[in-house]
């Protein structure tokens, strides 16, 4: 049933339109009743309001918590936590980040054909820097820093290597902060979106961050299929929380992916769950209609609780380097990014390109990926990435 009265806000009402034209098809159920006749209602009208929200959301494809053994999940824990073939995480992050360490120190070996840091020394050192992905400005700046107390004097490539590793760090460390899912009101679910451009690997994050918060924060989590576009996309994520032991709600391929957002938060709060994660469609940042999509499901998360969504995650492949610039400045201008996620790192000599946006951007980096194993997600330690990157060896 719809309600029709003239708009008060007449911007909003051309907005909502467009949103309707673009991306609502005529055979999508109505997302929420209207909030737009002020008029008093009778009971009955109010009661088939209520049976009509009951029906929609009873649509829903929930796919259920899958039954688990104890002696099962003691196995599986067991599994999990065996890391005896592949080292602890500073080894696999050390190993990971292999090819970037190689392309910066075998630089270096070519830059120190002389002892004391000249001009022309200090040149080919920014050069290097850029094309390990730091950016122009971040790569002068590390430069100039390194310089102040050494130019004139002898220096080793031990020596830069430290001093490099420290100036990274120092970049850093304000921006390495393990994601805080404790901020919801009481009674409702801490809420996550999760976007990113095609291929960066949104879902497989969603399934590891649903895993630490399962396993070892004991979070009760629903995942939500916001990617409605791609079957395979909706079939992966199930795959996902049948693993991590959460259900995972998800409609028809091509329905509304706000409609989506809205269900899953309210089925959510009535089940109580801690955590509400919701994984997006893979968009290009420089495709407008998809990325207003993005942002009819923040708004339409707005209309039930001003502060949804608590985090915007923004998944980034650390392979597309520089192009990683432009995707944060496009997202977040879009719908304001809490926090970054960084895949990849094993299969890229760019991994400098994360000191580029930490000190352009600022943004929390909450977890870095150096693998494709569950435990290949990992929060972000400052000093231990900057040490791998340039190869030091901290004893």
């Amino acid at each position: 049933m719809v309600f029709w009265r003239k708009k008060k806000n007449i911007a909003e009402q051309e907005q909502e339109e467009r949103d309707d034209k673009l991306l609502h098809r005529d055979d999508d159920p109505q997302i929420e009743p209207s909030t737009d006749y002020e008029a008093e209602m009778g009971e009955g009208i109010k009661q088939e309001i209520n049976e009509t929200d009951i029906t929609v959301i009873d649509t829903l494809e929930d796919s259920p918590v899958p039954v688990h053994t104890p002696d099962a999940d003691k196995q599986e824990k067991e599994d999990l936590s065996d890391h005896s073939q592949e080292g602890g995480w500073l080894s696999r992050l050390t190993s990971g980040l292999t090819k970037s360490s190689n392309k910066i120190t075998q630089g270096l070996g070519d830059i120190l054909t002389k002892k004391k840091l000249d001009q022309a020394m200090l040149e080919d050192l920014e050069d290097l820097l850029i094309t390990a992905d730091l950016g122009p400005k971040t790569a002068a700046k590390i430069v100039e820093e390194f310089s102040k107390d050494r130019f004139g004097k002898d220096v080793s490539e031990e020596e830069i290597k430290l001093a490099l590793a420290n100036s990274m760090s120092a970049i850093l460390e304000p921006v390495a902060k393990p994601l805080d899912v404790n901020g919801a009101t009481a009674g409702e679910p801490f809420v996550i979106l999760v976007c990113g451009v095609n291929g960066a690997g949104k879902t497989t994050t969603i399934g590891k961050i649903a895993h630490d918060l399962v396993l070892h924060q004991k979070k009760s989590v629903m995942l939500a299929a916001g990617d409605t576009f791609r079957a395979a996309a909706v079939e992966q994520l199930k795959v996902w929380a049948e693993r991590v032991h959460c259900p995972c709600v998800a409609k028809d391929i091509g329905a509304d992916a706000a409609a989506v957002a809205f269900e899953a938060y309210e089925k959510a709060k009535a089940d109580g769950r801690d955590v509400l994660m919701i994984d997006t469609a893979g968009r290009l940042q420089n495709k407008q209609n998809l990325m207003e999509e993005l942002e009819k499901i923040v708004r339409v998360l707005k209309k039930q609780n001003e502060n949804l969504p608590h985090a915007v995650l923004l998944v980034l492949d650390a392979t597309t380097g520089q192009n990683a610039f432009s995707q944060v400045e496009t997202f977040q201008k879009m719908v304001n990014v809490s926090g970054l996620v960084v895949t990849k790192l094993d299969g890229t000599a760019k991994g400098g390109v994360l000191i580029g946006l930490a000190d352009q951007f600022g943004l929390p980096v909450h977890a870095i990926g150096i693998g494709e194993k569950i435990d290949d997600l990992s929060p972000f330690s400052a000093k231990d990435f900057a040490n791998s990157l340039v190869g030091v060896v901290d004893v």
